[in-house]
């Protein structure tokens, strides 16, 4: 007769898989929009870690959209092909060089790695970018900076058809312009954004380096709300390379997004955390909840 001694770890396991029923049946159908950067993506254990992550939230029900950047891989084909960067305000320029690069880069080799991690751990998931079917349609932000575009028109109905298929979509930030054969590069923040606004999205991650928004005595603020970050920012309590990631997450709401999510992409099972359990991750920000109506 064979006999098995419970080990504590698997009762916590499932205690854990039970208490995360909720959160499940409340995010089933749910479309969540995930950035997915920084030091993550140069490294493969957390690569797989991530898609492991993305793939299970598309087994419970969630509809996730993974819009992914790339910068030092940029950096680093830029640097090999020797085309030398410029820079203004301290912002890149784009020139038609380097968002040749930019494009093969992202939506290339980087795109597919992800495409590729998902596939690893069970997903199924297509890559594309926003040129494919117009998805993203965008203008000049800055004439200065050469082709970095702002997001004018959103067309998101290829990402419904692949909700509707069971596959993930993995977005790669590039984008068509109004004329002929135009492509702008677009901030991974803001082009997740635009997204997340255009398919009214419950939740839009983006996950970052840090562990979230801090106030001054340098404690993440787990819960805020616009009008936080608006004074915040007024202050200077919100600064540096925080005020483009609020600034989206300002603009994402406006649009419809029912909360945005700033996280620290380092933590293992950062997304899991933040939509499963309790405990949360980084700095949620939502519009305040309406007062009841009198009876």
């Amino acid at each position: 007769m064979k006999k098995r001694t419970m080990n504590q770890d698997w009762i916590t396991t499932a205690r854990t898989l039970s208490e995360a029923l909720p959160y499940m049946q409340r995010y089933s159908g749910a479309i969540v929009v995930v950035k997915f950067g920084g030091n993550a993506m140069g490294d493969a254990d957390a690569m797989a870690e991530f898609a492991r992550d993305i793939v299970l939230m598309r087994q419970v029900g969630v509809n996730p959209v993974v819009v992914h950047g790339g910068g030092p891989m940029i950096n680093d084909l830029l640097g090999r092909l020797g085309i030398e960067s410029k820079f203004v305000r301290g912002k890149r320029v784009t020139d038609q060089a380097t968002v040749e690069v930019v494009e093969m880069v992202l939506t290339g080799l980087v795109n597919k790695r992800i495409v590729q991690a998902i596939m690893d751990e069970g997903g199924r998931a297509v890559g594309l970018s926003g040129k494919d079917d117009d998805l993203m349609v965008c203008e000049a932000d800055d004439p200065e900076l050469g082709f970095v575009g702002r997001p004018i028109e959103m067309n998101v109905q290829v990402l419904r058809d692949l909700f509707a298929a069971g596959i993930i979509p993995v977005v790669a930030p590039v984008a068509t312009g109004m004329d002929p054969l135009e492509t702008f590069n677009v901030n991974g923040d803001t082009a997740a954004g635009a997204i997340a606004g255009a398919l009214k999205a419950d939740r839009l991650l983006l996950l970052t380096d840090v562990s979230g928004v801090k106030d001054t005595s340098g404690e993440v603020v787990t819960a805020m709300t616009p009008d936080d970050v608006r004074r915040m920012t007024a202050d200077g309590t919100i600064a540096g390379g925080m005020i483009p990631k609020t600034e989206t997450a300002l603009k994402a709401i406006e649009q419809g997004v029912r909360a945005v999510v700033i996280l620290d992409g380092r933590v293992s099972n950062a997304c899991l955390l933040e939509l499963f359990t309790d405990h949360g991750a980084g700095s949620l920000i939502r519009r305040p909840s309406p007062a009841p109506t009198p009876e």
